[in-house]
């Protein structure tokens, strides 16, 4: 335990943040617990951490969760190292819930995208299959997240695209997406802003300026790719073309 590498918990506490100022010590060893000399506070070394109150070893939570993310099945790792289902259960949710919390304040606030990727994928899994549609941010391939369903419907789609929105500023962009026509509608219907007219009651939304919308679509024989088809479905194509001269140097509109 090192006093001098962590910070008050407590969100009241004035110096909330603060790290190496010699104001926390260790309450107690055998417990892992700090204490906080500024408000008296006392909070143990896996607060704000996937590990808190758990009582299991961290080494053995970690190989757990590692083996289930690699897809070893859950039955597997009950019968291996003798623990109940629910438990490893409990332990996965809360290995999710915790990265999930950890990139929102860096990722999830408005920020100029330029161009956005965005795609789904078929992702096998013991028994079933679910779908992962994820996007990122063309210029830096910053992933700005992803939605899993059991199916490619619209409310798939239409969580990916609200994700894209809470990231977006209201700047020029270009959003690339593959044929499905689910797209269009939630694009449209999220990328819209209201109009001021300084009276009570809901204002009206109009279009976003400068949302270019483009389609990549790819017809299958079998496995194999046939043809790509480009399309412009919104917007201008001189923006569209500034847009991916900016954000990728050259090339055409992609969903990779």
């Amino acid at each position: 335990m090192d006093p001098k590498a962590v910070f008050c918990p407590n969100l009241e506490c004035p110096a909330r943040g603060q790290v190496g100022r010699g104001t926390i010590v260790i309450h107690s060893q055998k417990e892992q617990r700090y204490k906080w000399n500024q408000c008296g506070r006392t909070f143990a070394a896996s607060t704000g951490t996937a590990f808190y109150r758990l009582r299991t070893a961290v080494d053995l939570v970690v190989l757990v969760v590692t083996l289930v993310a690699y897809g070893c099945p859950i039955q597997a790792i009950v019968k291996a190292f003798g623990l109940d289902e629910r438990t490893v259960r409990d332990w996965v949710l809360r290995a999710g819930a915790h990265g999930e919390r950890v990139p929102q304040p860096l990722v999830v606030h408005p920020r100029d995208l330029g161009q956005v990727p965005a795609d789904e994928l078929c992702v096998k899994q013991q028994g079933q299959r679910v779908w992962l549609a994820s996007a990122l941010q063309g210029p830096t391939r910053l992933w700005l997240g992803g939605v899993i369903s059991a199916r490619r419907d619209g409310t798939l789609i239409a969580q990916l695209v609200a994700t894209i929105r809470a990231g977006a500023l209201g700047r020029p962009l270009l959003i690339a997406v593959d044929g499905l026509s689910r797209y269009l509608t939630a694009i449209q219907a999220a990328f819209r802003a209201p109009i001021p007219t300084g009276t009570r009651g809901r204002p009206r939304l109009r279009p976003w300026n400068d949302l270019c919308i483009g389609q990549v679509i790819k017809p299958r024989a079998g496995r194999r790719v046939v043809r790509v088809t480009r399309r412009l479905v919104q917007g201008r194509a001189a923006l569209v073309e500034r847009l991916i001269h900016q954000t990728q140097g050259h090339g055409g509109l992609n969903t990779a």
